[in-house]
């Protein structure tokens, strides 16, 4: 049986992918972590350790240590005897709560198990052998590695140092004034550093015609920045990536949403089937209904991020300011150097980005745990 429908396979042959290419294609939809390229759950694995001691202090894959509010898990708690029912029901509910939020129509919004499927959805929908896909550098490398599996040209473009290590939406756009999508982490994983919202307005404005701009919210709702729900309100050519992983607390629960015009979402859909987890659809939904959840965990995580990088700054030690659970600090070594020395001192950290080798990418978690990892960060750069 074919994967894709004819209207797929034409779509896909007009827009330069030969047959050969359909293979891995639908490679990238059904095979998960196993593929040649990561998911979020396998970069995840970059970071993890599996002969790290039990009790080690575990920062390396941006959870939220918290993890689901008490709402949400009475709220899974109670489906799961019922979970030998599809209840598809449970995930147009949470459509409707999530598109209530936003103010556009429950038809613009498709609900996902998290947010990489419908990146990778995106970057194949949206890009091809002709039209290729722009991102920062560095950024969060899932889309870039899942446009190379299919074939088609990544343009990578340096965050702007002299700004905030922002994205350069100016010379994105200036590296290919062609491209199907321009995919803008924001704020960016891994620097946790803000791009202006004016800034990629004026990349919806002037980006090509019958391009989109892919903007991943995984971790607005940690900045207290304004969402870019306008941005589809107005009909943009914009798809919208939201996941319950960071601040909520469901990483591994798995629920997220595409948000967009019902035509762009409508281009993903060919790549997509199957039921979602009931839990991580009740459990989104209870956790947009808690009316004080995003206010208060996000000065939650603030207190502690403010805290290291006061700490940090007092110790001398260079890093880069982040609104997010996460930042980069300069360890003034070769990253995995870094990272095993941490290691030995039960804190595992996360990788480093191959534009920033000494650079290593530390996720924010309780305060208790961020009081071991300054111990230990002091011990082992004082070991170089």
């Amino acid at each position: 049986m074919a994967f894709f429908s004819p209207e797929t396979e034409q779509d896909l042959l007009k827009r330069g992918y030969s047959r050969r290419n359909f293979g891995r294609i639908s490679a990238l939809v059904a095979g998960g972590a196993a593929l040649p390229f990561y998911n979020e759950a396998a970069m995840a694995q970059l970071s993890m350790r599996l002969d790290a001691p039990k009790d080690a202090v575990r920062i390396n894959a941006n959870e939220n240590p918290l993890g689901p509010c008490p709402e949400a898990a009475e709220a899974m708690y109670a489906v799961i005897k019922g979970g030998g029912r599809y209840m598809y029901e449970k995930t147009f509910e949470f459509a409707k709560v999530q598109a209530d939020l936003d103010g556009v129509k429950p038809d613009y919004v498709q609900p996902f198990a998290g947010s990489s499927a419908p990146l990778h959805y995106s970057v194949i929908a949206f890009t091809s052998k002709e039209r290729g896909l722009v991102t920062a550098d560095p950024d969060y490398e899932a889309a870039a590695r899942a446009a190379q599996f299919v074939g088609a040209k990544v343009t990578k473009v340096k965050l702007d140092a002299a700004n905030g290590y922002k994205h350069d939406v100016k010379a994105m756009l200036a590296a290919d004034p062609n491209a199907g999508a321009y995919y803008v982490c924001n704020p960016n994983n891994p620097t946790g550093t803000l791009t202006p919202k004016s800034d990629i307005e004026w990349l919806i404005k002037n980006k090509p015609a019958g391009s989109v701009v892919i903007l991943d919210e995984a971790y607005i709702h940690l900045t207290g920045a304004d969402f870019g729900s306008d941005f589809v309100q107005q009909d943009k050519d914009v798809v919208i990536l939201r996941t319950f992983s960071k601040l909520f607390g469901m990483a591994g629960l798995r629920a997220g949403a595409a948000i967009g015009r019902p035509d762009l979402l409508k281009k993903l859909m060919p790549y997509s089937s199957g039921a979602l987890p009931v839990t991580g659809m009740v459990g989104a939904t209870a956790s947009l209904k808690v009316k004080d959840l995003v206010p208060k965990r996000r000065e939650i995580i603030k207190a502690t991020r403010e805290n290291v990088l006061n700490w940090a700054t007092s110790k001398g030690y260079s890093f880069i300011p982040s609104v997010s659970n996460k930042f980069m600090i300069d360890v003034k070594m070769p990253a995995r150097q870094y990272v095993e020395g941490m290691v030995k001192e039960k804190v595992l950290v996360g990788r480093a980005w191959p534009s920033m080798p000494t650079y290593v990418r530390v996720s924010i978690g309780l305060p208790e745990e961020m009081e071991k990892w300054k111990i230990a960060h002091a011990k082992v750069m004082a070991s170089v």
